[in-house]
């Protein structure tokens, strides 16, 4: 790899962790959350159970028929990825608002909202 590249590869990995460590951060007053490499990204689990996940610079809650309107009223959709014969849908991970992720309150409501829905 040339020193441009992995100059740029330092720094997107160095973005990357910052963004989970300030996931965790956001996470703790839930208490006993882990995380974990997953697919390119990382997952966020209690108990064993994923509730979220990070990837790329998105940060997704695990939803239902129940909790997903909300995220579809900020504008938020499913976890998507691409494959050959075309776009995958993952409608049990909604994206998180930007409003939700600046005022902690309602982040952790939502966080909670996503751990019952895991089951967690």
């Amino acid at each position: 790899m040339s020193q441009n590249l992995a100059s740029l590869h330092d720094i997107a990995m160095s973005s990357l962790s910052e963004f989970i460590a300030h996931g965790q951060d956001l996470l703790m007053p839930l208490g006993g959350i882990t995380t974990g490499r997953l697919f390119g990204g990382h997952g966020f689990k209690r108990s064993g159970r994923q509730f979220a996940m990070a990837m790329g610079d998105t940060l997704y809650f695990r939803v239902d028929d129940t909790t997903r309107p909300a995220y579809e009223r900020h504008g938020m959709g499913p976890f998507s990825y691409s494959t050959r014969k075309g776009v995958v849908l993952v409608r049990t991970y909604a994206a998180v608002p930007v409003e939700w992720l600046e005022d902690r309150e309602q982040f952790l409501a939502a966080a909670s909202r996503a751990l019952s829905v895991a089951g967690g």
